[in-house]
C-alpha cells in the first residue's frame, strides 16, 4: 500500500456506495476506501476539472 493514509468518514448517498461495492467487486480491489482513491487519484492527475466540477450531475437533488 503505497504513502500515508489518514482516516476520514464521508456521507455517500446508498447508490454511490451500492457503485464503489460493484467497483471493488469488478476489480478486485481491497475494499471501497481503496476504490475511492482510485478516483481520487484519477481525479487529480488525469481528471479535467471543469468536466468534473463544472457539469451538474444532480441524482440527488
Amino acid at each position: 500500500m503505497g504513502g500515508t493514509k489518514v482516516e476520514h468518514s464521508f456521507e455517500i448517498n446508498p447508490d454511490q456506495l451500492a457503485w464503489l461495492q460493484e467497483m471493488v467487486e469488478s476489480y478486485a480491489l481491497a475494499d471501497e476506501a481503496k476504490a475511492l482513491r482510485v478516483l481520487l487519484d484519477y481525479a487529480m492527475s488525469d481528471g479535467d476539472r471543469d468536466l468534473i466540477f463544472d457539469e451538474i450531475r444532480c441524482h440527488h437533488c
